[in-house]
């Protein structure tokens, strides 16, 4: 259990199903019981922005949930996503987590591991490459701090495509998006003999796969359509599914 960890990715709150939403509070609260290490591959927040003095109501419950799983002893690693990259200190010093900036290179599970949430990896994509980069920055977060946080999350939702792929788990662009991912990790390992593990997101498509002998891929899929998660460790590897209330 020491060395074991739970990676989950791609929750969407905020633009999730409610139900899904609740099923993800009750798998959280099993998370202390299972591992020491909690590994959350982007885009747990549909949106999250962190103001001076503001903290985003409807996200209280998770961040409930999180502190209680940082006091227990577990330790928290996030990645930002292309939804949920402006963390900062807020998550950092009042829930206990540890912000990553993908790609990065950790151990997980017992396992040398390359972890990133997957927006803009690979060849190509360079406008996407180029707009991440502005958006990420100090002055992008200077000027949208600026804006009244009810104004910003009504802007947000009219921005996020999140809500309208409620009804769509076949979406081709989420299957596109996988299979661009699954060969980025191929290469990446077969290009690096030190990795054990890759471990991406954000195509929504959950993924295990052993692209050589003890070496590995991983998608932990999302919870707005599978609740899938997986529990990484020195000896196994699993990707399991959390059946909604």
């Amino acid at each position: 259990m020491e060395r074991s960890t739970v990676v989950i990715s791609d929750a969407h709150l905020g633009a999730a199903p409610p139900a899904n939403e609740a099923a993800l509070l009750d798998f959280l609260s099993t998370v202390p019981d299972r591992c020491r290490d909690l590994l959350i591959n982007g885009d747990l927040f549909d949106f999250w922005f962190e103001y001076g003095t503001v903290v985003i109501s409807r996200y209280f419950k998770v961040l409930r949930a999180l502190s209680e799983i940082v006091e227990s002893g577990v330790r928290i690693r996030m990645l930002g996503g292309n939804h949920d990259s402006w963390g900062g200190r807020f998550l950092e010093d009042e829930i206990g987590i540890e912000l990553l900036q993908g790609p990065v290179r950790t151990e997980v599970g017992g396992r040398r591991a390359y972890v990133a949430h997957g927006d803009g990896l690979g060849g190509g994509d360079w406008g996407y490459r180029a707009l991440k980069a502005v958006i990420r920055g100090r002055p992008a977060r200077a000027v949208f701090g600026q804006i009244h946080p009810d104004w910003s999350a009504r802007l947000i939702r009219l921005v996020s495509r999140t809500e309208s792929r409620h009804d769509r788990p076949d979406d081709p662009g989420s299957h596109a998006r996988a299979e661009h991912l699954g060969a980025h990790a191929r290469e990446l390992i077969a290009t690096d003999p030190d990795l054990d593990l890759v471990i991406f997101g954000h195509c929504h498509q959950p993924e295990l796969s052993e692209p050589a002998p003890g070496r590995f891929y991983l998608n932990a899929g999302d919870w707005l359509h599978h609740c899938t998660w997986a529990l990484v460790t020195p000896t196994d590897i699993q990707l399991n599914q959390w059946n909604p209330r």
